[in-house]
């Protein structure tokens, strides 16, 4: 819509109603800055043409607009500096509308309650706290890319999507989690759907992940082995950083101790900054069950000694402290809803003071309970046999694997004799499909999955 034209024409009109001097003094300086929702917004010299205006002539605008447009409801007039801070505001509110559209169309596979505020600092992860925050208020300018390593459980995974968190909400830039088991898995589907005739599959692959401006990717570790996905993440690290793109990566260990990656890419690890954390020590063990305990909805007082014999006899990492607070309480709920002691923690939690930790399924354990259920050996399923009396039990081994720990798909590739990551997939994805059609194998499954929990709870 051309205002200049508009209010041309309206001034042209307007000449005609008034005298020469009034029209020089009032209207020749004015001009139209927009039309919305039938009000009309024009600029004036001065603040005394705003009174004068509105005053004088008001119903002669009124009548000259409202035949020119059936939509005209009145006049707003504003100085130019007003102009500009309305300018200001609807470029404020188009960004809100784009971001609001932006999140609606993109998951960035965040999780919302992990964030600065609720990260606990102490002298093992300070510096690891610290990079993260400067990394946050400055995505692709500084530490690009950030390293963070660490064991299971300290915090690594908190402190990348407290980042992520704090750039999706302080500025415009697209910010995608994801798991390095996830972008494999993303990466097989591209060769699943035959890439060489499906451009569409692979410029949505790539879109996904270079059309962003931070990627943070969990667990680099499972990378390893995977030379066709690493290739892929080699491309990828290249394009994002090139574009000063913001790269945040973790692992359990060091890039010069990842020896399954190829050089090149341990290289670009360490272009930007690489931090460690440590397992948290007596103090920040206390502080952590502390701020565990405020951010719980729970009723009952925990005493700072049991909170002290947690910190004390738990020293496992973040994860085990959350369990063992968990675990407390519930034991107090099933003793009739009794006062947290030092005694009643001990009976609690006996089981993380004396192991430390939860014992999970394993794998090894899973591939001996299916390996006696089939009678055959454990070397059968690791070897390259295939016939369906060895196959098939590995393929419901490799299955139960997956769903019954948390491990990737390249960890089990490796734990079956070294079979690649997409024989695991496959071999995952026909199991639950069969599952749903053949009865009998359900039941199978079932079997076996209770003679794994039975396994876990001895």
């Amino acid at each position: 819509m051309n205002y200049t034209i508009i209010w041309d024409h309206f001034l042209e009109k307007i000449k005609e109603k008034i005298s020469t001097l009034s029209y020089e003094t009032w209207f020749k300086d004015t001009s139209l800055y927009s039309i919305d929702n039938g009000i009309y917004r024009i600029i004036v010299p001065m603040s005394i043409h705003k009174t004068h205006i509105n005053d004088k002539y008001k119903d002669i605008i009124d009548e000259l607009l409202s035949t020119e447009d059936s939509n005209y409801k009145k006049v707003e007039y504003f100085l130019q500096d007003e102009i500009q801070s309305l300018k200001e505001e609807e470029e404020k509110q188009d960004e809100i509308l784009d971001k609001k559209e932006r999140d609606s169309s993109f998951d960035t596979n965040l999780i919302k309650k992990y964030t600065f505020e609720n990260f606990v600092v102490g002298n093992s992860n300070r510096l690891a706290h610290a990079t993260a925050v400067a990394v946050a208020e400055n995505p692709g300018s500084i530490y690009n890319p950030l390293f963070i390593y660490g064991n299971s459980g300290l915090g690594k995974t908190h402190l990348m999507h407290a980042i992520g968190n704090y750039i999706h909400e302080h500025s415009n830039k697209k910010v995608l989690y994801v798991t390095s088991d996830k972008f494999i898995e993303d990466f097989v589907g591209i060769n699943r759907k035959n890439n060489n005739d499906n451009f569409d599959v692979i410029d949505i692959f790539k879109d996904k992940y270079r059309n962003i401006d931070v990627l943070i990717i969990d667990d680099i570790q499972f990378l390893g082995g995977t030379t066709q996905s690493q290739q892929e993440f080699f491309h990828t690290f290249n394009s994002l950083y090139n574009s000063n793109k913001q790269i945040i990566i973790s692992s359990d260990r060091s890039p010069d101790d990842l020896k399954k990656l190829e050089d090149r890419l341990k290289t670009r690890f360490c272009w930007g900054i690489t931090v460690d954390i440590q397992p948290p020590n007596f103090d920040l063990r206390v502080a952590i069950v502390k701020k565990k305990i405020a951010a719980s909805i729970i009723e009952k007082n925990i005493p700072d000694d049991v909170i002290e014999y947690i910190a004390f006899n738990v020293s496992g990492d973040v994860r085990q402290l959350e369990g063992s607070i968990n675990r407390l309480l519930a034991y107090s709920s099933m003793m009739g809803g009794c006062d947290i002691t030092v005694d009643l923690a001990m009976d609690a939690l006996t089981d993380y003071v004396s192991k430390g930790s939860y014992e999970k399924d394993d794998i090894h354990k899973i591939q001996r309970i299916v390996s006696e259920y089939f009678k055959i050996s454990i070397d059968d399923l690791k070897s390259k046999k295939r016939n369906y009396n060895v196959a098939f039990p590995r393929q419901i081994a490799m299955y139960l694997c997956r769903t019954c720990t948390d491990e990737s798909f390249p960890k089990l590739g490796i734990e079956f004799g070294g079979k690649d990551h997409s024989t695991v997939i496959h071999s995952c994805d026909k199991i639950e499909r069969e599952i749903k059609v053949n009865n009998e194998l359900s039941q199978i499954i079932d079997i076996l999955k209770r003679e794994i929990n039975s396994c876990s709870k001895k």
